[in-house]
């Protein structure tokens, strides 16, 4: 997340224009979304919601210019975040991370023809099609920490074995040691809704 910032302390360089409050607005780097909170009185926070997408929150009352003053900061800070989880962006270090769980967790036998991410999916943060030996994992994970997106990987490994979420599937993923905290993560995010299946629900095998 990017570090809290004062409202009241602002740059003096001239940024790009802040969208409408709850609205978003495009930079050549940013899709940046604006909300208003009245339960906050001094300090302005940002974050990246995702790979593409700064999310900053501000005081109900705080001035447009101020606002405006803010943006160059938040921008600033965001670039500094993405620089430093970069490493972990490519498809070549997702591959690679791919291969070393395999050789933890699964002896080395599963294959696939392709890993990658990919911008949409946007309710599912990974899918698998164990026929076509493809994996595609959301980059909105692009931003979570490692044993996060270790955890979606395993999931979508698992499901080269086996298809369904099946008793046999579950086992398999509970070879990785940190399921309820990376779980616990997603919720916590509120983004439930886009885990992963639980181990009670059966869903269609597909990308």
């Amino acid at each position: 997340m990017v570090k809290s910032s004062s409202a009241r302390r602002a740059p003096k360089t001239s940024p790009p224009p802040a969208p409408p409050t709850g609205a978003a607005s495009t930079t050549e780097e940013f899709s940046i979304q604006v909300i208003r909170s009245k339960r906050r009185v001094k300090t302005a926070s940002a974050r990246l919601i995702n790979w593409h997408t700064l999310e900053i929150r501000v005081p109900e009352d705080l001035p447009e210019r101020e606002l405006q003053q803010l943006l160059p900061r938040f921008i600033e800070q965001a670039r500094q975040w993405r620089a430093r989880l970069r490493p972990l962006s490519s498809d070549e270090r997702l591959e690679r991370r791919a291969q070393q769980l395999n050789r933890q967790l699964f002896g080395g036998a599963l294959r696939w023809r392709s890993i990658r991410f990919v911008s949409n999916q946007q309710r599912r943060f990974g899918s698998c099609s164990s026929v076509q030996g493809t994996i595609r994992i959301s980059d909105r994970l692009m931003t979570v920490p490692t044993f996060v997106l270790d955890y979606v990987l395993v999931h979508e490994l698992a499901h080269l074995r086996e298809p369904n979420h099946s008793p046999v599937f579950w086992e398999l993923v509970y070879r990785y040691d940190k399921v309820e905290r990376a779980r616990g993560y997603l919720m916590a995010l509120q983004l439930e809704d886009d885990l992963p299946g639980s181990p009670d629900e059966a869903e269609p095998e597909g990308e």
